[in-house]
Order: structure tokens, then sequence, then C-alpha cells
């Protein structure tokens, strides 16, 4: 068994570490935040609006070691996440009613969002996945789900599923002040106090944004109404090109987008499965080929 959560034979492993998550990451927010009580529940109880990035930092830090971590470190951040969200209460503005964060119906909105986008994104963005494969990846993704409380067995787990619970859940979404206002945030945030350095180069952000935007189902689109239309072969075009420039950067280099323990995290994955076989000469990006596996892999599992 490999010492990570997602050994490299999962669909997991695949669509985690292609860089077209970045886009399907703050597509996720953006989707997220047409659920109401989900959307206050971010912005009653995160500093979201002072530092943008650390939130998606974070994100990409749980998600990151939910895929490469050990099964220790998992449960361990599993328990952190788990045991915040059981401390914070929204007040809901229909009912003016103080309830829970850790609502069954909201952690599954959150994670139908999340892993729904990256999926979408990466396919659409040109990672080659079977319609069985993406079917797997959702099943895989029932454990994540049980890591903030879920049980798998109430988790979507196909993209049939996965269509037919947004299908379920549209009625129940619209565009509150504070998702519109999330929405104009992400295609142009605010620099916190420690990327302030970066605010000359913060244009550069905008068509990144725009693209996260236009990536979102169109019906959402027609919710937010947020920019004009464009012809949508474009967005799929520009996904395209965004995910080879990216999946072109440097692993080492990549690592540096993510917090230090995450990088650390990183770092220890690459030997654990060294260790176990694997080769890691073209690091974790490199393991998508079966031919890096140990020879004891099963074929079946290719």
């Amino acid at each position: 068994m490999s010492a990570t959560v997602q050994p490299p034979e999962s669909v997991t492993w695949r669509v985690h570490i292609d860089r077209a998550m970045w886009v399907g990451g703050v597509r996720s927010l953006m989707l997220q935040a047409l659920h109401p009580m989900a959307m206050w529940g971010v912005w009653q109880n995160s500093n979201f609006q002072e530092d943008p990035i650390g939130r998606l930092q974070r994100t990409s830090d749980f998600v990151g070691v939910a895929t490469f971590g050990t099964q220790e470190e998992i449960d361990s951040l599993a328990a952190k996440v788990r045991a915040i969200h059981r401390s914070l209460r929204i007040l809901n503005h229909d009912t003016g009613k103080t309830e829970r964060l850790d609502q069954p119906e909201l952690l599954l909105w959150v994670h139908c969002a999340e892993v729904y986008s990256y999926l979408e994104v990466a396919r659409r963005a040109g990672l080659p996945l079977t319609d069985a494969m993406a079917d797997r990846y959702l099943d895989e993704q029932r454990q994540t789900a049980t890591h903030v409380g879920l049980h798998a067995e109430d988790v979507p787990g196909s993209v049939a599923e996965m269509e037919a619970y947004f299908a379920d859940m549209r009625p129940q979404l619209r565009v509150t002040e504070e998702a519109a206002a999330t929405v104009r945030f992400l295609m142009w945030p605010t620099m916190p106090e420690n990327l302030k350095f970066l605010t000359p180069g913060k244009p550069g952000y905008a068509p990144f944004g725009a693209l996260c935007y236009y990536s979102l189902p169109d019906w959402a689109r027609k919710m937010y109404g947020a920019l004009p239309e464009v012809p949508q072969p474009a967005v799929t075009a520009a996904l395209k090109s965004f995910r080879l420039a990216m999946n072109a950067i440097p692993e080492r280099l990549h690592d540096y987008a993510f917090a230090k323990n995450t990088r650390d995290m990183l770092e220890r994955a690459r030997q654990g499965l060294a260790a176990e076989g694997y080769d890691v000469g073209k690091g974790l990006y490199g393991l998508r080929d079966p031919r890096r596996w140990p020879a004891r892999t099963p074929v079946a599992s290719r």
C-alpha cells in the first residue's frame, strides 16, 4: 500500500496533480457562494475579504494533504477541520436564527461544488479521462468527504449522481449580496499585507479571474451576470492553454504556491514513494506515467 492517502494509481492523483486545479479551485468558490447559508458561513466566520489568497492556499493545502499526505497526516488535519467546523455558527439572514456550520447538507454542498469543479475543469482543459475514470474519481472522493464528517454513502459517487444532485439543488441557490461581492472579489482580489509587493502585477490576475468565472456552468453564469458572455469554445481553448503553460512549470518551483508545511509534506511524499519503488525522477507529476510505478502494481489498477 502506498504511503500516500491516494496512490499514483488512483484517478484522484491524475486530477489533483494537474495544474488546471487552480482554475477549478477558484471556480468552486464561485459556485459554492450561490448557496446562501454556505456563503454566509464563509462571510461570517473567516477573514476571506482581508486574506483571499490565504483562504485559497488553505483549501489547496487540505486537498494536497488529502491526496499526497500519509493517513496519519490527513487524520490529524481532518480532526482539526471537524473541530473548527463544530465550533462555528451561522446567522441565517432569512430566519434570523443562529445555526451550526457543520450541517451535513452544507458540508455536502461545499464538497460537491469543489470536487466537481476540479473534475469538470480538468477534463475541459485537456486532461484525458474516460467517463469510467471520471466516475471513479468521484467515487474515490467519497472517502475525502468523510474527512469533514460526511458519510460516504450520502455523497454522489458518479457523474450522473453528481449532475442529479446539482439539478436538485438549483432551486435553493441564489445570488446574495455576499455572493455577488465574493465573485467580484475573486475576479479582482485585494492583496493581503504580506503580498502587497505583488500589487503592480495585479492586472495580470484579471484574465485568470475571468477564466475561472467563464468556466462556471451556464446556469451559474446566468445567475451572476457579472461579465458579458463570450463564446464557450474560446473559454475551452483558454483553459487548455492555461493548463499547458502551468504544467510546464518545474514542480519544485510550483511547490512555492503552497504553504511551507505543505511543501514539506510533498517532499515527504516523494521520499516515501521512492522508498516503495516508485520512480520520482520527474517528481510527483511524473507519476502519472504507469512506467514509473513499481513492477508489483496490478495491471487492473491502471
